[in-house]
């Protein structure tokens, strides 16, 4: 057992709240490893053996004693303190097996030594192990404890506080800003009796102002001269810390003035504090002008110096006088830091000056100096940027090795990775989060509910909110103004309205965007109506609608030509105070186009313009359609050449309505034409482009043939030129093409194989195939991914299972998607025994466990009405030791329930009560049920 103070003498004030707060000194080593502890029985006279041998006073050169030194414990050490006879040698050994590599002193060691040298008023020696113990704490925990029992100690037997022992542990204090202590010892110092020196004053005066507490830091000044004493450098330094801590710069130059009438000469320290004040207030010229000044002082800057305003410079884009500043401070031989580079990395970065920034992280690297985490934050955040994900997991995977990745570093390599697409790799990280660290935060769960959103994964970006509700994670507004804006453009109105009434229910206030969300959703459906309604709704909540809510509504009413309402609406906008947007002018305009108001949409075109409102692409592409809907394509395409005066470029969408405008006319040659333009000017075709140029070829060969009377097709807006015609009609556009300067490439073959799988048509696009290889050209993975999916939809398995092998022979690795499409189509195919086959060793690679059941077991299997394979390859999940979350559980179960209610959820009960033991029967089968 440890030994309490031998003498209890009370201080002047009371300490049974902090007492209390903090664990026995049994739980606290120093040692920046773990003291295993070793039972007394493993080494019964390993403490005897030792006393044996100090008995000698040739005691240090005994081999023995060398070779037992290794299996001594801290234990052990206090035990032979406490029982070897002579104080002096002991305090020899305390000191002796404190230099051995291999040990590190525990709490309990100090405290013995302590005790037995104020119990043998050895006072000298326990004032410098006083001095060792506190010197030797390493964090604030430690500290605490220290300060506890010294503090009782303190008096007993006469052992008092030294005032380099106060100091010490004052100074100490201040490296882990533990004010509200250091007062403590202040007080007590004064209540004992001890002189204060200087450094006492500048201790406590710099830990203030650290902290922006300059009154006091401006009470414990005044002491100074009440001690006889006056301030140095490091006095008014602080001070002028403290002043611009609270960004008081005016004062702050009120010291300097003050120290140098006092005779006081600034340092390097002095300046730096004023120049780093200056630069975050935004000062930054008057700061640079400053490090001017230093040196006309023969005043030498130090790294301190520098780093903020190179920091600074960074912060408003004046990157380049950064990286002069950088090159002059290297010039006057100061070497930067870990924070100067990462500052410049980080501006570089923002700045858009990718490989200038590795390259300055890499010359960091040759120096020596060994990033730190807002280091590799920064470089991550900068290459996931620039689109660089592999050399950014590279890093990512170093930190993993070499150190841990905070929170903010796996926000950053997730957002990233989500920005593309790749939810696998994501979901992989956050598994390695939920089970090892650090807690995934809300800003986790939206960047990967906001990648599913993006890729128009609804039912993943769903079960995750389940997932961060489970853990305790509460949703913020932004995840339900994402999941509401994915579920409305997803033509999911019912889940929408679900998600919008539970953060109602969460306490969560609906703002503008979730209300416009919701707004602009039903619209889109047709359903105006409840739209209004929950319009008159948000004004009725005191949720001011904006110009974005008003926009949605008013394109919804044009859309349905209820244009009187419409414009009503705009009335009661402008009454508002909000002037009609080009967005507003649009919608108006791009109703009355599709409901054969062309005429009258050129008057709000033409009255937006005399409003200074300039026209943008989809005003354009609207009348375009407007025209060439009416015949007019010839009249459309002059309107393309004002637009293209005006520095706006067409898209797709207005290439192909005019081009269908003229295909309507029979002008394939214009058609064609269009096409060529459109591709000089770097605007990739569609599938629906080379639609209507296939529905243009389909008419020339019918009035060639005479069989058929050409028919008009509206293009804008619908699916009539969508139908790709058939493979004749494809080769016969593909030789066609170069004729007009646009040669077949992957990236065409790929546009029409993917729009045939996604129709269903997996021979055209076979054959397709076929011809692009014939070509020269390698199909792509969107290419190989498509034609897998449409052979797995159509359930022609052999055929998917080829471009499966061709995949892994290209070195293409299949998403989770693929997996579960292939895997889904052999079960439905009652192809079972190769569908387990995949499903294994579709585990054997790094997935989220979670993610597998969502793609593979529910949507693959379960939707698919294969439950009794879901739960038989779960079964498999399970024995591998796979670990599933409960709410994983609870999804699974749910959606089992839909398509049998009398299935067996036996098994999950058992398996969840197994899984989480600290969930009642009762209460599984609830969740489960």
């Amino acid at each position: 057992m440890l030994l309490k103070p031998l003498i209890k003498n009370t201080p002047p004030f009371r300490l049974k709240q902090l007492h209390l707060s903090l664990p026995p000194f049994n739980f606290l080593t120093f040692s920046s490893g773990p003291n295993h502890y070793l039972p007394r029985s493993q080494f019964p006279n390993l403490v005897t053996r030792v006393c044996e041998i100090l008995s000698n006073l040739q005691w240090k050169k005994n081999p023995e004693l060398n070779h037992l030194s290794a299996k001594l414990r801290p234990h052990h050490v206090s035990n032979i303190i406490n029982t070897h006879q002579n104080t002096d040698v002991v305090l020899q050994f305390f000191y002796w097996i404190s230099k051995r590599r291999f040990y590190k002193h525990d709490m309990g060691c100090f405290v013995s030594m302590l005790n037995r040298l104020v119990h043998d008023r050895n006072f000298d020696p326990a004032d410098h192990v006083r001095i060792v113990m506190i010197k030797a704490c390493r964090n604030e925990e430690e500290l605490k404890r220290v300060f506890e029992f010294l503090i009782e100690l303190n008096g007993n037997a006469g052992f008092r506080f030294t005032l380099y022992s106060f100091n010490t542990l004052l100074i100490q204090l201040s490296k882990f800003d533990m004010i509200d202590l250091a007062k403590i010892v202040y007080s007590q110092m004064l209540y004992d009796g001890v002189r204060p020196s200087l450094l006492t004053f500048n201790t406590m005066i710099n830990m203030l102002c650290n902290k922006g507490k300059i009154n006091e830091a401006e009470l414990i000044f005044s002491k100074i001269y009440q001690y006889d004493m006056c301030p140095d450098t490091f006095t008014y330094t602080s001070l002028i810390l403290g002043h611009c801590r609270n960004h008081n710069l005016d004062r702050a130059f009120e010291v300097l003035d003050r120290m140098v009438k006092e005779g006081c000469s600034p340092n390097a320290g002095t300046y730096s504090n004023l120049i780093n004040g200056l630069c975050n207030e935004g000062r930054i010229d008057e700061g640079l002008d400053m490090i001017e000044e230093m040196i006309e002082m023969e005043i030498e800057p130090t790294v301190f110096t520098y780093t903020v305003p190179i920091s600074s410079l960074c912060e408003v884009a004046r990157v380049n006088e950064a990286i002069e500043l950088f090159g002059s401070m290297k010039k006057r031989c100061c070497n930067p830091n870990v924070q100067t580079y990462t500052a410049l990395i980080t501006g570089l970065a923002k700045a858009g000056k990718l490989e200038v920034a590795v390259g300055l992280y890499h010359k960091m690297l040759k120096v020596g100096l060994i990033p730190n985490t807002v280091t590799y934050n920064a470089l991550i955040n900068a290459l996931c940027t620039g689109r660089r994900f592999d050399n950014a997991l590279k890093i990512f995977s170093w930190i993993e090795v070499h150190g841990k990745p905070n929170v903010k570093t796996y926000n950053e390599i997730l957002k990233g990775l989500c920005s593309v697409g790749d939810m696998d790799k994501a979901m992989v990280l956050f598994n390695k989060m939920t089970k090892a660290g650090p807690p995934p935060t809300v800003i986790t769960y939206n960047t990967l509910i906001g990648g599913y959103l993006k890729m128009g994964n609804l039912n993943n970006a769903k079960r995750l909110l389940d997932i961060m509700k489970e853990s305790g994670c509460a949703p913020d507004e932004w995840t339900y103004s994402e999941l509401i804006s994915g579920f409305c453009k997803g033509d999911k109105l019912d889940s929408a309205s679900r998600l919008f009434s539970e953060m109602v229910e969460r306490g969560l206030s609906p703002n503008q965007v979730n209300y416009t969300a919701m707004i602009d959703g039903y619209c889109k459906e047709g359903k105006i109506d409840v739209a209004l309604s929950l319009f008159e709704k948000m004004e009725q909540n005191n949720c001011r609608p904006k110009i974005e809510t008003y926009n949605a509504i008013i394109n919804g009413l044009s859309k349905d030509n209820r244009l009187p309402e419409a414009e009503k609406l705009c009335g009661k906008m402008a009454e508002q105070g909000l002037l009609p947007n080009v967005i507003t002018y649009t919608s108006l305009i791009d109703g009355l186009c599709k409901n054969g108001g062309t005429n009258l949409a050129f008057k709000i075109f033409h009255e937006m313009e005399r409003k200074n409102c300039l026209p943008n692409l989809h005003t354009y592409s609207s009348l375009i359609h407007g025209l060439c809907q009416e015949g007019k394509a010839y009249d459309a395409k002059k309107l393309l050449e004002e637009m293209e005066k005006k520095g706006l470029a067409p898209d797709p969408v207005t290439f192909t309505s005019l081009m269908d405008g003229f295909v309507t006319l029979g002008r394939l040659d214009h058609a064609f034409l269009l096409l060529q333009e459109m591709v000089g000017m770097g605007c990739k075709p569609n599938y629906r482009t080379y639609g209507v140029l296939l529905k243009g070829l389909q008419k020339e060969s019918q009035l060639l043939t005479e069989k058929v009377v050409a028919q008009n097709y509206v293009v804008y807006g619908c699916s009539s030129y969508g139908k790709v015609g058939n493979l004749e009609l494809m080769c016969n556009l593909l030789s066609r093409l170069p004729e007009y300067g646009c040669e077949p490439k992957v990236d065409t073959y790929s546009t029409l194989i993917c729009g045939l799988c996604r129709e269903g048509r997996s021979y055209e696009a076979d054959q397709l195939v076929e011809i692009m290889k014939e070509k020269g050209f390698c199909p792509d993975r969107a290419i190989y991914y498509s034609l897998l999916v449409a052979h797995c939809r159509n359930l022609e398995v052999d055929s998917a299972l080829e471009i499966f092998n061709l995949m892994g022979i290209s070195g293409l690795e299949p998403h989770l998607s693929i997996y579960a499409a292939l895997i889904s189509a052999l079960c439905r195919a009652s192809r079972t025994q190769e569908a387990q086959h995949f499903f294994e060793s579709m585990l054997d690679k790094q997935w989220n466990t979670d993610e597998i059941v969502w793609t593979v077991l529910v949507d693959g299997l379960v939707t698919k009405g294969l439950p009794d394979l879901c739960l038989k390859f779960l079964h498999i999940m399970e024995s591998r030791n796979c670990s599933i979350n409960l709410q994983t559980y609870v999804i699974l179960a749910n959606e089992l329930s839909k398509v049998d209610k009398s299935i067996d959820t036996d098994h999950l009960v058992k398996r969840v009560n197994e899984s989480f033991p600290s969930i009642s029967s009762g209460q599984t089968k609830c969740i489960v049920s």
